[in-house]
């Protein structure tokens, strides 16, 4: 089924209990590993992005950070490694901004429009990505997997039935699917030569 009417399917699904809206995500899921590459950009079109395959994960996160950041309720970041996200127009423009850590984090944005595409986190650094869904050109095909930090969500904020949620992160062998898992595995000894090279510097 096109995304679109996947999407509403799983609209329509919010009344039907945990288990139809599982299904519908999981089918949402299968379409979606046909569909990659998908491209996105900002909105005057001077950034231009390639994501070559799945990402590891998607949040939704409904920290207050988020809600600030963005203007809105909660930010939808699909985290993934950023070998596989390919720039196919444009440069943006790397932004320091403060994160609730203190470590803070660095938001590429289009140097015209201003508009986020990904954000590098101090964890991982460099080599992951948290793109931010809305700007894909078909960001149906990347609804969240987990919602975090509902402890802080906007209280009519409505999370599906059998939707994953907790109060603020997760342990990441819980949710993660196996592939998912063996990705981060081979990105993990790169992930720790990073914060090794910062110690040093």
């Amino acid at each position: 089924r096109p995304p679109a009417l996947l999407a509403e399917t799983l609209l329509a699904t919010l009344g039907g209990g945990a288990d139809r809206y599982r299904l519908v995500c999981r089918e949402i899921r299968m379409n979606t590993t046909d569909v990659f590459p998908l491209e996105g950009g900002c909105d005057c079109r001077y950034v231009r992005y390639r994501m070559n395959t799945a990402p590891l994960f998607v949040h939704c996160c409904h920290c207050r950070w988020c809600q600030r950041e963005s203007g809105a309720s909660f930010a939808l970041n699909a985290m993934i490694e950023a070998d596989r996200v390919e720039v196919l127009s444009g440069e943006p423009e790397i932004v320091h901004t403060p994160s609730e850590s203190g470590a803070g984090q660095k938001i590429a944005r289009c140097p015209e429009c201003c508009i986020a595409v990904w954000s590098n986190y101090a964890g991982a650094g460099p080599l992951v990505k948290f793109v931010r869904v809305g700007t894909l050109d078909a960001p149906d095909h990347l609804p969240p997997d987990i919602h975090i930090f509902t402890a802080s969500k906007q209280p009519w904020v409505v999370i599906p039935p059998g939707a994953h949620a907790v109060p603020e992160y997760y342990e990441r062998e819980k949710y993660w699917p196996a592939e998912s898992l063996a990705r981060r595995a081979i990105l993990l000894p790169k992930i720790e030569a990073y914060q090794m090279s910062l110690r040093r510097a």
